[in-house]
C-alpha cells in the first residue's frame, strides 16, 4: 500500500477509535477508491472492503481477484459463482476480529442494498449508520496530493471554457459548442464529467440540456463545464454575450460577482455552510432578486462531482481546513436570459482560495 493510502487508513482507524466504531463496510463506490485505490467492476456479485481496528480485506468475486491484486495488497477473501458469497464473507468477517454481538458499524450509503442486507443478515445485532462521520469525514478535507490534482483540473478547465467561448459564432448551435468543449478535453487528455452550454432564454434553466438552439445576437450565453484528468473533475460556470448584451446583463452580471465574493468572505474555517449560502443570497435578496435564486449556493467537489458538504441554508457543517466546495449562485430571469457564476474553492490557510485563474468577467463575443 502506497504512502497515501496508508495515511489515509491510519486516519480512518483513528476517526474509528473517536467516534466507537468497530468496522467499517464499503462497496464498489468512491469511498473504496478513497482508501484503496481501487474501482472493481459493479454488477450484482458482492464486492466489499471490511476495515476494522487491525484488519483490511476484501470480500471478492474470484474472477475479480487476478486484476484487482494489480492495484492493491490487500487480503482477498475470494468466491466463486458455483458457491455463492456467504462462506468467504464469514471467514472475512472473522478475520476482522469483530464481534458479531452488537459491533457498531458503518456501512457504505452508496452500496447496493443487496451488499448491505448481505451485510446485515451475517451481523444480525449491528448497530448501524452510514459514513457521514468516517469516511465521509476524511474525504470531505483533501489532502495535498488531492489539492494538487484539483488545481490541475481546474487550470485545464479554465483553457476549455475559453475554447468554447471562442467557438461562438452566428448560427453555431449549443451542442457543437459541446462538442468543441468536448474534443479540448479529449485532446489535452481528460475526460468529459458534463457540458451545459445555453444560449439566450435557456440559461434561465438552471439544469438546461444542450440541444439544437442556435446563437444569435443579443444572446446571453452561459456555459457550465467540467472535465476528468488525474482522477479528479472540474466544475466551473462562466457567461457572456454574443454581439449585444440583453437588457439588465449587467447589473444581474455584478450581482452575482458580488454574491461570489460575499460567500467567498465567509467561507471560513469554523463557520457553518449554512453561513455562506446567506451571504451569497443576502446579496441577491437585498437586490430584488431573491425569488430568482433557484438553488443551493453550492455542493462539495473531490472524486465526486456532488459530495459533501453541500452549502445550503439549512446546513449545520462546520468548515474545516481542506474542505472543497462550489460557490454557485445564480439569477434565473424565464423568457429573458439567466445567470450563473461560479467558483471551487479550497478552505487553505485559514481562508477559500479560488482553483479556476480565469477571470469572473463577462466574455463578449461576436
Amino acid at each position: 500500500m502506497n504512502l497515501i493510502l496508508a495515511t489515509r487508513m491510519e486516519k480512518l482507524r483513528a476517526r474509528m477509535a473517536e467516534t466507537d466504531t468497530d468496522l467499517v463496510v464499503i462497496g464498489p463506490s468512491s469511498h473504496m477508491r478513497y482508501l484503496a485505490d481501487l474501482s472493481p467492476h459493479g454488477d450484482e456479485r458482492p464486492v466489499l472492503l471490511m476495515v476494522s481496528k487491525d484488519f483490511a480485506g476484501f470480500l471478492m468475486p474470484a474472477l475479480n481477484v487476478d486484476s484487482s491484486r494489480q492495484h492493491t495488497d490487500l487480503p482477498f477473501f475470494p468466491w466463486a459463482d458455483a458457491d455463492g458469497p456467504d462462506a468467504a464473507l464469514a471467514q472475512l468477517i472473522d478475520a476482522t476480529g469483530v464481534s458479531r454481538i452488537s459491533p457498531s458499524i458503518v456501512l457504505d450509503e452508496t452500496m447496493r442494498a443487496d451488499f448491505a442486507l448481505l451485510v446485515l443478515d451475517a451481523l444480525p445485532g449491528a448497530k448501524r449508520r452510514f459514513t457521514a462521520d468516517s469516511v465521509g469525514y476524511l474525504r470531505s478535507r483533501k489532502d495535498e496530493a488531492e489539492y494538487r490534482l484539483l488545481k490541475a483540473s481546474h487550470l485545464l478547465n479554465d483553457r476549455a471554457m475559453a475554447a468554447g467561448f471562442a467557438a461562438l459564432k452566428d448560427g453555431v448551435t449549443e451542442a457543437e459548442v459541446a462538442e468543441v468543449i468536448g474534443n479540448f478535453y479529449k485532446e489535452n487528455g481528460a475526460t468529459t464529467q458534463f457540458i451545459s452550454v445555453c444560449f439566450g432564454p435557456n440559461g434561465a434553466f438552471p439544469h438546461h440540456h444542450t440541444g439544437a438552439t442556435k446563437l444569435k445576437q443579443g444572446d446571453a450565453v452561459l456555459i457550465d463545464i467540467g472535465g476528468r484528468i488525474g482522477g479528479y473533475p472540474s466544475d466551473m460556470t462562466r457567461v457572456g454575450y454574443f454581439g449585444s448584451k440583453p437588457e439588465g446583463f449587467d447589473e444581474i452580471h455584478a450581482i452575482l460577482d458580488r454574491a461570489v465574493e460575499a460567500a467567498i468572505a465567509a467561507s471560513l474555517p469554523g463557520a457553518k455552510a449554512m453561513d455562506v449560502d446567506k451571504a451569497a443570497r443576502d446579496v441577491i435578496a437585498q437586490a430584488g432578486y431573491g425569488e430568482y435564486f433557484l438553488h443551493r449556493t453550492g455542493h462539495g467537489l473531490g472524486i465526486d462531482v456532488h459530495e459533501a458538504p453541500y452549502i445550503t441554508g439549512t446546513s449545520e457543517t462546520v468548515l474545516d481546513e481542506g474542505m472543497v466546495f462550489s460557490i454557485e449562485p445564480g439569477i434565473y430571469l424565464q423568457g429573458r436570459f439567466g445567470l450563473r457564476l461560479e467558483e471551487i474553492v479550497i478552505i487553505r490557510n485559514g481562508k477559500a482560495e479560488i482553483f479556476s485563474e480565469m477571470p469572473r468577467a463577462a466574455i463578449a463575443a461576436g
